[in-house]
């Protein structure tokens, strides 16, 4: 008999597996998959580090979770500096003074502001959907370069029929500033991802290929307690409702040259390109290969028996997932987490933060 099945070998089953393990537990982790890691799984290609499930960049302001993921690789000093392009004009993200002057010319601070602030004033009363809402907050001009057309790809729907509150706010920094996050510390662990997790695994009983719900039962008497990172609408049998996602397709191909595109991430922002980012995973770590691997990155709609990317946490899907979550605190053997337990896009490094704040209350239990 374990003391936990783990449902799910990414960072918050395998954060857990490994604290309850060093605690003298006994714990089972399987995955459907046929590897560890979830979506923070790299393969070594090429001398390359490639980020199987998309650009994977550690970031935080949680020293104490910063501390804790050092323990298994160091990490170089990577800062995350996307570029947009847009119909092959180039724009420096996040919205800042490089992107203002690009756009209009404006030198100072005072010059961006005051054309954010006229282009802002189309926009009269409440906004009624995400297109009006993104104008009300940077101006037509960024909108349509840079929002409209990517935002369109993400949802598979036109801006002016998604909802308003998709979009709360918009980073505008008035300064030449290109790093993306605001976060204390950043990086990629040096040598991939995956060895983190072999070494959070390492003691650990660990089954690939398998599937929780081929044999539940079998699963569930394995164990005292489940920890379960799943679908949690699929715990639950579905039982009311489906909960919505949106899907991602990833084409990867390796390259006969040394540098395609110079950055590690480059977003198109036009419609008529169907994907919306492409990826060169060498630039995450400065790779001297020879060859490059680059990973094109297309939104796809989401239906039964895909893999689940990003929750769609509209009014009807947060309604829906309130019924579950009541459900889920009801089951005193289950402990549900990550983005698709608890239904919410997380962070590395908030996914890492809930599971040792999950490992705490179980061994003061």
């Amino acid at each position: 008999m374990y003391d936990y099945l783990i449902v799910g070998a990414g960072l918050f089953g395998s954060v857990f597996a490994h604290e309850m393990t060093a605690a003298g537990k006994k714990c089972l982790v399987i995955d459907r998959r046929e590897h560890i890691g979830g979506n923070c799984y790299s393969q070594n290609r090429e001398g390359i580090n490639v980020h199987v499930y998309g650009a994977h960049i550690f970031h935080t302001s949680d020293k104490e979770v910063w501390d804790y993921v050092n323990q298994f690789s160091e990490f170089n000093n990577f800062i995350n500096s996307p570029v947009a392009n847009y119909k092959g004009e180039l724009y420096n993200l996040p919205f800042n003074m490089n992107t203002f002057y690009r756009l209009w010319g404006t030198i100072t601070p005072a010059e961006a502001e005051a054309e954010i602030q006229r282009q802002r004033g189309e926009i009269k009363g409440e906004p009624q959907n995400l297109e009006e809402q993104a104008i009300s907050l940077v101006g037509k001009d960024i909108y349509q370069k840079l929002i409209e057309g990517y935002t369109r790809k993400q949802w598979g729907r036109p801006c002016n029929e998604l909802p308003a509150f998709i979009i709360k706010r918009l980073p505008v920094r008035f300064t030449y500033d290109n790093n993306y996050f605001t976060d204390r510390y950043q990086g990629i662990p040096i040598g991939g991802y995956t060895q983190i997790f072999d070494k959070l695994l390492k003691g650990v009983e660990v089954r690939l290929g398998c599937d929780y719900f081929a044999d539940r039962a079998y699963y569930d008497g394995l164990a005292k307690k489940i920890v379960y990172t799943g679908r949690v609408d699929e715990f639950f049998d579905l039982c009311y409702g489906e909960l919505d996602y949106r899907g991602l397709r990833f084409e990867t191909e390796t390259l006969d040259m040394p540098n395609y595109q110079g950055n590690a991430v480059v977003n198109y922002t036009e419609y008529e390109i169907p994907y919306t980012r492409i990826i060169e995973h060498k630039h995450f770590e400065a790779s001297q290969s020879p060859k490059t691997v680059i990973t094109r990155e297309y939104p796809a709609a989401w239906q039964h028996g895909d893999e689940p990317y990003y929750p769609v946490n509209d009014d009807r899907n947060n309604q829906l997932y309130a019924r579950y979550a009541a459900a889920a605190a009801e089951r005193k053997d289950v402990i549900f987490g990550g983005r698709l337990g608890i239904y919410k896009y997380l962070d590395m490094h908030a996914v890492i933060r809930l599971a040792l704040d999950e490992v705490k209350k179980e061994k003061d239990r």
